[in-house]
């Protein structure tokens, strides 16, 4: 029989293995946290955090499924994504809402996590593929600053997964760590953004465009399609001024932009090359099917009168060089390339305003 002694000092030992194993399992916890963290703030740019949270939830958790929703009221984050070359479509479990009540009835269940079995019709809004057909979901509101930013759905085909009861210390934590860091890229894609945006005109500046004009000879090269620089230059800009008086010229200078950008598509890139010149790349397009486009950007500006601001109406006509790029020499240089391309198209320009302007001239 043991002595009072003795039985306390076995009642101190279990209570210091309880212990030792309590703190055993928090220094797991804290790890797993460390490495969720450390795999999110570690990514590099918009792309590469999307990547992240597919593919480090799935392969560490043990997901089925995950997809997130952000929300974007104004278009703002998509049209920048665009700007930046972002490919959305290589995210399908990526989506994009104006606001939370498009998501339905979980639109009032966001203040906390939603956790349970997954119960087809009801949560349609986040699991947006007719293969997410996951057994218990995890439904993971993202805010910052007290504001909803986006939707993060956790899914996985074993029911018990996430229960109603399950505790969400967790989840919580690593959707606070989501959020900040999409907040971040966002917040860094709008940086770049902004430095390869021409402040007047909205479209693209001419860094942008020699950085772009780089890495389509180099997609030119290796996938040989044809790219093609249009270079175009408004008519007797100076004159415009003198008549219409600099806020005219910036009026003209953002119409003219409008309007060449209304007739690129998405692909192609149109950036203000300094003063009254554009320049706009068209990808994979041969020189005939070129020339139809600058064809109609110059009756686009030429057909229509600009209205400024004191109601008084001016015509204005731009001047087209037109230069295509097919599979160049693997011998030279990408700068070397792209400075001979923009070049013969300055020529063209050169030969069209020579010709009598408002017109559209080819490289031959």
């Amino acid at each position: 029989m043991q002595n009072p002694l003795q039985q306390e000092n076995r009642e101190l030992r279990q209570q210091l293995g309880l212990l030792l194993e309590q703190a055993r399992a928090n220094q797991e916890i804290m790890q797993r946290y460390q490495q969720f963290d450390l795999q999110f703030i570690g990514a590099d740019g918009f792309r590469d955090l999307i990547e992240r949270i597919f593919d480090t939830l799935s392969a560490s958790s043990d997901l089925d499924v995950v997809t997130l929703t952000l929300f974007d009221a104004d278009h703002d984050i998509r049209r920048i994504l665009a700007e930046l070359q972002v490919d959305l479509s290589l995210f399908p479990n990526l989506a994009f809402l104006e606001h939370s009540r498009q998501l339905g009835w979980l639109h009032g269940r966001l203040q906390a996590p939603l956790l349970g079995r997954y119960h087809a019709g009801e949560y349609d809004a986040c699991f947006f593929s007719p293969d997410m057909t996951p057994a218990s979901i995890a439904i993971v509101p993202l805010r910052r600053n007290h504001r909803l930013i986006g939707v993060l759905c956790l899914g996985s085909r074993d029911v018990s997964r996430f229960a109603a009861d399950m505790a969400t210390d967790f989840i919580e934590h690593m959707a606070s760590i989501v959020a900040v860091c999409l907040e971040n890229v966002i917040n860094t894609e709008r940086l770049k953004h902004i430095g390869l945006i021409d402040p007047l005109t909205g479209v693209n500046n001419r860094r942008y465009v020699e950085q772009r004009l780089l890495e389509e000879v180099g997609r030119t090269r290796r996938q040989a399609y044809s790219l093609t620089c249009l270079y175009i230059d408004i008519d007797h800009f100076k004159k415009i001024n003198d008549s219409a008086g600099h806020h005219g010229g910036d009026l003209v200078l953002r119409e003219v932009a409008s309007r060449i950008k209304a007739e690129l598509r998405l692909s192609d890139a149109l950036g203000r090359f300094g003063g009254e010149e554009f320049v706009a790349l068209l990808i994979d397009a041969p020189l005939g099917d070129a020339l139809v486009v600058a064809e109609r950007i110059r009756a686009g500006v030429a057909n229509q009168p600009f209205l400024l601001a004191d109601r008084n109406q001016i015509q204005v006509t731009v001047s087209i060089g037109a230069a295509t790029l097919i599979a160049p020499p693997r011998t030279d240089s990408l700068e070397t390339i792209a400075e001979e391309l923009l070049g013969r198209a300055d020529r063209a320009l050169y030969q069209a305003k020579e010709s009598g302007r408002n017109r559209v001239i080819g490289a031959q």
